[in-house]
């Protein structure tokens, strides 16, 4: 993993977005993201839609059972959407932030252990499905369409 910048707490303003949120198994995750990213894409440049960064949002965290997970991408303008592609937000707020290239499950324990080191406190919350976020995501910087992996 190479560290770009951060680990540092940032304040984002309010997102519009458009995505697609799904349940599935931690094991297998990153497969379902890629397609869901995938129908995004197209669905997205079919409506003519702006949008950019895109997201993998975690939104309910369980390792051993259900992930509660959202592809989506940011625009610059409310979308309707449909059966699929749902409009959200992503919150204003502070944010533990760290840019990096490869390893994101280094990457995000490197955060989690810098937050923990100062006594930040993460916004989540018990779920009985596992741990609830107000926000938690990574976002891609690059266009994942050109540059995969």
């Amino acid at each position: 993993m190479e560290i770009v910048e951060g680990p540092a707490v940032v304040t984002k303003p309010e997102r519009l977005t458009a995505g697609i949120r799904t349940v599935t198994a931690f094991r297998g995750m990153f497969a379902v993201r890629d397609k869901l990213m995938d129908e995004l894409f197209e669905r997205l440049d079919d409506w003519g839609v702006d949008f950019g960064p895109v997201f993998f949002r975690l939104h309910v965290v369980n390792m051993q059972g259900a992930m509660d997970v959202e592809v989506g991408a940011v625009t610059a303008e409310p979308v309707r959407g449909d059966d699929r592609i749902r409009p959200g937000i992503l919150p204003a707020g502070r944010y533990a932030a760290l840019t990096y290239v490869n390893h994101g499950r280094r990457a995000n324990g490197t955060l989690i252990d810098w937050a923990r080191d100062r006594g930040l406190s993460f916004d989540c919350a018990e779920d009985p499905g596992g741990d609830a976020f107000a926000c938690r995501y990574e976002a891609y910087l690059t266009d994942p369409r050109t540059e995969r992996k």
